[in-house]
């Protein structure tokens, strides 16, 4: 990728914590990315309790320079947040940087990648 290329951005998507701790697990699915794709822009982003939220991730990976960014919600089961919330959170990012491609994916827990390697993790410790 030249340095004039489109950046390509992921935020990791999570619902946040009082604890500190928690976040480590996200950050290290963050690191894990960006040393899989060293050209992406990968941050983390909490709904509540955590900074930063969604807004100000989304307004770093902009002014870093990202024309796509994806939006990858770090959640097993798919409630409310992930229904509702998240999508009225990226129609605002839409509105407010219409020069960027905006992707959502699905919540993580719906891939069925994610089912069979934790079904794996659960039988490997019985």
């Amino acid at each position: 990728m030249s340095s004039t290329a489109p950046h390509r951005g992921i935020i990791l998507f999570a619902h946040g914590s009082r604890d500190p701790l928690w976040s480590q697990p996200m950050e290290a699915v963050a690191e894990r990315t960006r040393q899989l794709d060293p050209q992406a822009l990968v941050r983390c982003a909490y709904l509540e309790l955590t900074a930063p939220d969604l807004p100000a991730c989304a307004a770093e990976l902009v002014a870093a320079g990202a024309r796509s960014i994806t939006i990858v919600p770090m959640f097993l089961g798919v409630g409310k947040h992930a229904r509702e919330d998240l999508p009225h959170l990226v129609a605002d990012l839409q509105h407010r940087y219409p020069g960027v491609a905006w992707q959502l994916q699905g919540a993580i827990g719906e891939d069925a990648r994610v089912t069979d390697l934790l079904a794996r993790i659960a039988l490997s410790a019985s």
